[in-house]
């Protein structure tokens, strides 16, 4: 599942973070600019650290070494920064995903793959996961919230990997993408903001037997009921 996120012409809408993130990363984007680095390499460390609510635009300039008026001439403001470290963060999820990806020889495999790998680098990310520790609150309604506009996003990516597989032929035409994509979204993002005492979220056999299981097989339709 490495296409682009987007497969339909006419949409003129912006990019989602995520979608941007998977551009830049197919497209390895690096724009050199070494005090923006510095930045968000500081920005990164003083959210894994304090968490995104209690960090200041102050804070960040002090961890980076730099003056304040240098954060704001790159970033204007702390939504803008947060973004941009957020947006990283995924981008640098895809460049692992791009690299684990050509490993995959099946549709199934890349299920399988696309949850486990998810799961681990979301899970594992220190900032994301100081959050979960710090901010659960924080986490959770960025999840579920907004009216789930966020979740849409990621099942739209999903959907959009699946409907790849159905062009390659690698499975049926007659699958649902989008209520597939929905139930696989779901499914992680519940493990993602809810603690599990069944299944080790640290154990990629464990998620990897998980996913044979549960997901795999949504990949074929059911039979048309009479």
């Amino acid at each position: 599942m490495a296409s682009a996120p987007t497969d339909s012409p006419r949409s003129p809408e912006p990019e989602s973070l995520i979608e941007r993130a998977f551009h830049q990363a197919v497209e390895q984007a690096d724009n050199g600019d070494r005090t923006r680095t510095r930045l968000l390499d500081a920005a990164y460390e003083q959210f894994c650290r304090i968490g995104i609510q209690r960090s200041s635009m102050e804070d960040v300039a002090r961890r980076a070494g730099l003056s304040r008026i240098t954060v704001y001439r790159r970033f204007a403001t702390k939504d803008e920064l947060v973004e941009q470290v957020m947006l990283r963060e995924f981008r640098r999820y895809f460049d692992r995903f791009l690299v684990d990806i050509q490993q995959a020889e099946s549709a199934a495999d890349r299920v399988v793959l696309g949850f486990v790998s998810s799961l681990r680098a979301i899970h594992g990310n220190p900032m994301i996961g100081g959050l979960m520790s710090a901010e659960p609150n924080l986490v959770a309604g960025s999840m579920i919230g907004d009216d789930g506009l966020m979740l849409a996003t990621v099942r739209q990516f999903v959907a959009a990997q699946l409907r790849q597989e159905q062009r390659a032929g690698n499975v049926s035409g007659d699958l649902d993408t989008d209520l597939v994509a929905e139930m696989m979204v779901r499914v992680s993002a519940s493990f993602l903001a809810i603690p599990s005492h069944v299944v080790d979220l640290e154990s990629d056999e464990e998620l990897s037997a998980l996913a044979w299981q549960f997901l795999v097989p949504m990949l074929d339709p059911p039979a048309t009921p009479r």
